[in-house]
């Protein structure tokens, strides 16, 4: 707004933009001869008391910055004009950036203020990149089925889709009140059934494929919850939600064979921006492997073929000569005809043992190595010796061929079991290749020993493991005693839970024949039928079973009577793919459209806990490669950034010990065996002292101080409503990312958020000036039309490139540093031109959205910020042009001084007035001259006759 120095104008404009539903308010502003200051004044408080009304009488505790009114205004702009939608239709010549939050399960809980550490991030990148003219997609949905709910309508009777839709709501109020710029227009839940038609239209592509199969295989069996639980979902034998007691039972189950992608789900993991240890994890998970599938045939204790061979596979053919018995695991279908009448009993009892065991206790290095004698031997076809078969629970039947040549003198498991049950152990590779005897195993390469037989016709001593891992293989083939093979730990994937609450399958049985026939297309969704008594049927039918008009059905092809599938599809089906719903969510007759599926895919960044790091990530990987071959999708990967966030721990614990006598205890006097009570203390009685916490009253006492992981158990977790209630979002979102790295875990501090909350308070009073005797604040800004100074132009430039650089990289806490910094230079100035503080005004809105709209709105932009572009620094303004300047005094150099290149004669000499050291030589009275070169030297010359007689008084 330009005008003349000297004169006054009054103008009148809308106090806020015409989105508010309130009368426009009149603002007079003011023009001072003396100083170009946008002086506002308004009807009407600025601090959320009644605009456009008549002011109702309040009595409120005054607040730092009047967030409560700001923010819900703001909230209410955003989604009345669906600011941050994504048209269905883009302009597909500007660049896109696809940026998601892994799909959140709506618990009933709601949020704690750890889930929003994740959320904030990808906000602040999104608003980041629409101000940098990108097409921005950041949609919101909910991967809504899933046990939980299920229980809980157990519990309650409560339907599990009401439940879900309460917590889908609560859940939507909290994210919508963080100011989160979703596309609220692409919300969806996987319990829609126009979602998961789509859900089960994949699995029909998969059964077409061949790579949906039923089989019977040993499951983690939850009698109390009614279904099979995944291994990660079994602890010490009990269910990880309610520890109720997990048998391995056989069950006929649909699997998925992911397998058939293992190299690819390993080879295409080089070509992604993921953290590599992320990566490595995904590697071993996979856990390709290359050996030798070997056959042993099976003879008696006297050495008689019985006609049977055992099938063991192994990465280290070389060592066979060592193999001095073979392991088979409880569940290996030849184990009946492997077990002696006399060791029935005693391996029927182990196998019920092992039964109840979750395949990652079965496979703990450190935990004892169990087993039992089958009865039965083997023939080692190198050797040509007799060795017998053990059943261990630490071979597992899902890997491999569920039997091993176990080789004790090489494998640590194997050691462990030989010594246990006194079977021999021939070392057969050494480090130096001479016989040493060392009790340990040896597990390195080195060359072969002991390795020779003139019957079988091998020999491979005196070769190094690689050769002889070779020559083996060969052996093996032109004998006919096996082949070279490649594994993989990776098993299929179980999809199938004998729960309500999840997608069912689009499949019948025949009744007459039992064969299954996949629903046509045209017949998609299967929608779930309503039930009223979700518990466990107790025989392994799951609770679909009772829906009996709903299981009797016809084929619609052969009009033959058949049942529909009563197991529904596990929780991690929904999410396998949500990001391709939500590129094209309305669509009624394909799952995406090509076109924009081309456009928006991969997805640029995802961000999520380093907890889905292996499952979720790798079915969406495998599930999105299936995609690929048929044609659905443009890309071989569905993420192709991803970022896992760090967790936000409850805050720092403070806990002593007393003794028996209640006496205090130092902790580090404290024994791990010793019977001691525990007693939490409050942070006011604490101090530090050194690296230890002390009590205040009694030094000699040190404390445990320890930050946990939230949970309703430890009573730690903080509700972001609270907090919001009392910092306001902006605070909370702002706390979040200057914590620390967005990566690494931290622990929640009621004290720093207060600290940046003053942040923001001294922000707003900087533009917007100080509070007015009754707390309110004048309607416009401080701002003036003065033009910026050199000094204030290379603090905004460098606040500009700072919090730039730090955004792309998501190093959002020294982002958040930088904006200080800038705040805290702005606040020695004298004159705050517009044209410095709008720019810092949009840089700050991609963390403190809220606070930024409101002070934007006030410089007189009736447009919301969201699509302004940002700022770009400017190199001429980033340039360090200080230099070290010498004073000197009558000729004598007395100290330096810190200028710009460009400083004149009057602020060199004002800045060397002002420095500690020179200041008591310099004082103007006693000044003769000043001799000043730019950039080399300033030189006071003070008057000796006037310094005699100043001496002299």
């Amino acid at each position: 707004m330009q005008t003349q120095a000297g004169t006054r104008a009054a103008l009148r404009f809308q106090a806020f933009p015409s989105f508010i539903n309130r009368a426009p308010l009149p603002f007079v502003i003011s023009f001072p001869p003396t100083r170009r200051h946008v002086r506002v004044r308004c009807s009407a408080a600025a601090d959320g008391g009644s605009i456009g009304g008549n002011p109702q009488p309040q009595v409120q505790q005054r607040k730092a910055y009047p967030f409560d009114a700001i923010e819900p205004r703001w909230q209410r702009y955003w989604e009345e004009n669906r600011t941050f939608r994504t048209p269905d239709e883009v302009d597909t010549s500007k660049p896109k950036c696809y940026i998601l939050d892994m799909f959140p399960y709506p618990s009933g809980a709601g949020l704690h203020v750890g889930h929003p550490l994740g959320y904030t991030a990808t906000d602040i990148l999104s608003r980041y990149k629409r101000m940098k003219g990108f097409n921005v997609l950041h949609p919101m949905g909910w991967d809504a089925f899933g046990l939980p709910a299920e229980q809980y309508a157990i519990e309650t009777g409560t339907h599990p889709k009401v439940t879900t839709k309460r917590n889908i709501e609560r859940f939507r109020s909290q994210l919508k009140s963080l100011g989160f710029s979703y596309d609220w227009d692409r919300e969806l839940s996987t319990t829609d059934p126009e979602y998961y038609k789509w859900t089960q239209w994949i699995f029909l592509q998969l059964f077409k494929k061949g790579l949906a199969y039923q089989a019977e295989i040993p499951v983690n069996w939850c009698p109390a919850l009614g279904t099979v639980l995944a291994n990660e979902e079994v602890v010490n034998g009990v269910s990880e939600r309610g520890g109720h007691p997990v048998v391995r039972k056989p069950m006929r189950q649909w699997i998925l064979k992911i397998t058939a992608y293992a190299d690819r789900l390993l080879e295409d993991l080089d070509d992604l921006d993921w953290p590599e240890s992320i990566k490595e994890m995904q590697r071993n998970w996979i856990g390709r492997s290359e050996g030798a599938e070997l056959e042993f045939g099976i003879v008696d204790s006297q050495g008689y073929e019985q006609g049977l061979k055992l099938s063991v596979y192994t990465t280290r053919p070389d060592t066979i000569f060592g193999a001095t018995f073979l392991v088979v695991a409880p569940e290996h279908p030849l184990l009946s005809s492997l077990t002696t009448e006399a060791q029935h009993e005693k391996v029927e009892h182990y196998r019920e043992l092992s039964s109840k065991k979750s395949d990652l206790e079965r496979t703990d290095l450190q935990k004892e190595k169990t087993g039992v004698f089958s009865g039965s031997y083997a023939m080692n076809p190198a050797t040509r010796e007799t060795i017998p078969i053990w059943i261990a629970d630490y071979v597992l039947g899902s890997y491999g061929t569920g039997a091993i040549m176990a080789v004790p003198a090489h494998d640590s498991r194997d050691y462990a079991f030989a010594l246990k049950y006194d079977i021999p152990i021939i070392r057969v590779v050494s480090p130096t290749g001479r016989s040493d005897d060392d009790s340990e195993p040896y597990v390195d390469d080195g060359i072969m020993i002991n390795s020779s037989n003139l019957l079988s016709g091998l020999n491979i001593n005196g070769l190094s493991c690689n050769d002889a891992v070779s020559k083996v293989i060969d052996w093996l083939e032109s004998t006919d005693h096996g082949i070279k093979k490649v594994n993989y730990k990776l098993r299929d994937w179980l999809f199938a839970r004998q729960r309500y609450w999840g997608e069912p399958f689009p499949v019948v049985y025949l009744d007459d024949s039992g064969k299954v026939v996949p629903l046509q297309e045209n017949e998609l969704p299967l929608v779930l039928p309503d039930l009223d008594d979700f518990n466990p049927t107790g025989t392994g039918e799951p609770p679909l079973a009772k829906a009996t008009s709903w299981v009797n059905t016809v084929d619609p092809v052969s009009g033959r009577h058949a049942r529909r599938e009563t197991n529904t599809m596990p929780q991690w089906a929904g999410s396998c793919w949500y990001y391709l719903r939500f590129m094209d969510p309305k669509n009624p007759t394909a799952l995406v459209d090509k076109d924009k599926e081309r456009y928006w895919s991969p997805v640029d960044i995802y961000v999520g806990g380093a907890e889905h790091s292996v499952l979720h990530l790798l079915y969406a990987r495998f599930w999105h490669k299936v995609l690929y071959d048929i044609g659905v999708v443009s890309t071989k990967e569905p993420f192709q950034c991803l970022i896992n966030q760090g967790l936000i721990l409850g805050e720092i614990e403070y806990t002593t010990f007393r003794d028996q006598e209640g006496r205090l205890v130092s902790a580090d006097s404290v024994g791990i065996t010793d019977n001691h009570f525990q007693e939490r203390i409050p942070a006011e009685k604490v101090m530090k002292v050194g690296d230890f916490y002390v009590i205040k009253d009694n030094p000699s006492i040190r404390i445990v101080a320890r930050a946990y992981k939230m949970s309703k158990s430890r009573g730690n977790v903080i509700n972001p409503d609270d907090v919001v209630s009392e910092y306001g979002a902006d605070s909370l979102r702002l706390y979040e990312m200057f914590m620390g790295p967005l990566r690494d875990s931290k622990t929640w501090s009621t004290g720093g958020i207060e600290g940046v909350h003053r942040f923001l308070a001294r922000t707003w009073r900087l533009i917007v000036g100080p509070p007015l005797p009754d707390g309110s604040y004048n309607c416009g800004t401080i701002a003036t039309d003065d033009e910026p100074t050199l000094d204030q132009l290379r603090s905004l430039h460098r606040c500009i490139a700072k919090v730039s650089e730090e955004i792309q990289e998501t190093r959002f806490n020294t982002g958040i540093s930088a904006m200080m910094e800038f705040v805290n230079a702005a606040y020695k100035w004298d004159k705050h031109p517009k044209s410095i503080l709008e720019p810092f005004v949009l840089l700050l809105s991609p963390f403190a959205p809220h606070m930024a709209e409101e002070l934007w709105s006030r410089m007189g932009h009736q447009e919301s910020l969201a699509y302004e572009q940002f700022p770009e620094a400017e190199n001429e303004f980033l340039k360090d042009s200080s230099i070290v300047l010498p004073v000197q005094i009558n000729g004598k150099t007395r100290g330096t001084i810190l200028v710009d290149e460009a400083c004149s004669e009057d602020d060199a000499f004002r800045l060397a007035s002002e420095d500690e050291k020179l200041s008591k030589y310099i004082s103007e009275r006693m000044i003769k001259k000043r001799i000043y070169v730019p950039g080399r030297i300033l030189n006071v010359i003070l008057d000796h006759h006037k310094l005699q007689e100043s001496s002299a008084l």
